[in-house]
């Protein structure tokens, strides 16, 4: 397929408002296709063919969660080409990555955030660790971001009710156990710790990296301070 003729494909799957809306909603946020249905005012049985619509021409994937298996995300791909199809999206405020044991994902992500964009981000565990894991804090190295002194905490409930803060879940079961606000994004990353190699832990610094870029290049007020999470602090 041409690139011209993709580019058309693309551009007819959002034809239609409500399908661009998803896009639009998925741009910073993977959602559960029921809290889509909620947000957006689709019912279920024509929200599951929109989002068969949108699969079908490369949009959007559909996937497990890695908490309750019962229980299914829904994201936007990565190709620049589909990113473009979405309004700006802009955070409400500071950022609090919140996971699980907050040894990892959100240890990494709030760190390759401030490196990225230069604007405060801090990170929060549902059921702490007690130490940031070794696997982290090398790919975080690798990455050009300093975990040696980062400390496991515990998130503040409050916290999370408070309108000034960009709360963002990077990890199922954390954005499970919590009740979500609707001003909140989940980015569904795996837990490099259960699978315990490097190769694990560098595969989140990419998937955090790719998030952030998409932010980064369709959001103008949103400035990179560096061009890569290989970037020094």
């Amino acid at each position: 397929m041409s690139d011209l003729a993709r580019r058309a494909r693309l551009h007819a799957a959002v034809s239609d408002p409500s399908r661009l809306a998803i896009v639009d909603d998925l741009a910073a946020s993977d959602r559960a296709p029921g809290e889509l249905s909620a947000r957006l005012a689709i019912g279920s049985n024509l929200l599951a063919h929109h989002l068969d619509v949108l699969e079908h021409a490369g949009i959007i994937q559909r996937f497990t969660s890695a908490g309750d298996r019962r229980r299914r995300y829904v994201r936007l791909a990565h190709d620049p080409a589909v990113r473009a199809l979405a309004a700006p999206v802009q955070p409400a405020g500071e950022l609090l990555f919140v996971c699980s044991h907050n040894s990892a994902r959100s240890q990494l992500a709030a760190a390759i955030w401030a490196v990225r964009v230069g604007t405060p981000a801090s990170s929060a565990g549902t059921h702490p660790a007690e130490r940031v894991h070794p696997g982290a804090i090398s790919a975080g190295a690798t990455a050009g971001v300093n975990l040696t002194t980062a400390v496991p905490r515990e998130v503040d409930r409050s916290a999370l009710d408070d309108p000034t803060i960009q709360v963002v879940t990077v990890c199922d079961q954390a954005h499970e156990e919590l009740t979500p606000h609707d001003r909140w994004w989940h980015w569904s990353i795996p837990d490099p710790v259960a699978a315990s190699d490097a190769a694990a832990f560098d595969a989140v610094v990419a998937e955090i990296g790719l998030r952030i870029s998409s932010l980064i290049d369709h959001h103008p007020s949103i400035d990179a301070n560096h061009p890569t999470t290989g970037a020094s602090s």
